[in-house]
């Protein structure tokens, strides 16, 4: 939308859709890493408990910041990075009952913001030769 809301724009569902599997997997990838690196195997019941706080918090966080609306923007990515991480969190000790002990805590911080970010900035930046408004989830449509 340009700054004198003239024009309307509208959603592309497929960027919308891919931006969210992008983060999703990049949370399995997170808690498949940790499983792996602490011996607790790598089943999908597994990894699916381990992941859920996370998952949920992520849908939470995509909805209630409304990161659908520009999935691939910076201001987004930081957003589902602290909310997964934040509400993960909350969710994982005191709805799941597990542990969130500092060292787990800082390197999900670390951990999660180089991947929720950093496949943004990839895809900003693979975006760079495009135009922005296709990349970034809108298009512009004329006014009326």
């Amino acid at each position: 939308m340009n700054d004198t809301g003239s024009e309307r724009t509208t959603l592309r569902p497929r960027v919308v859709a891919w931006s969210l599997l992008a983060d999703v997997v990049s949370v399995l990838v997170f808690v498949t890493i940790g499983r792996r690196n602490h011996d607790e195997g790598l089943s999908v019941g597994g990894v699916v408990e381990t992941a859920t706080p996370f998952l949920v918090a992520l849908v939470a966080i995509w909805l209630v910041a409304l990161v659908w609306r520009r999935p691939l923007g910076a201001r987004e990515g930081v957003l589902a990075w602290i909310g997964t991480v934040a509400i993960g969190m909350v969710l994982r000790r005191f709805v799941f009952d597990e542990g969130t002990a500092t060292a787990f805590v800082i390197v999900a911080t670390v951990f999660l913001a180089g991947l929720l970010n950093g496949w943004r900035a990839l895809a900003r930046r693979w975006c760079s030769g495009w135009s922005w408004s296709w990349c970034s989830g809108e298009v512009s449509s004329p006014p009326g």
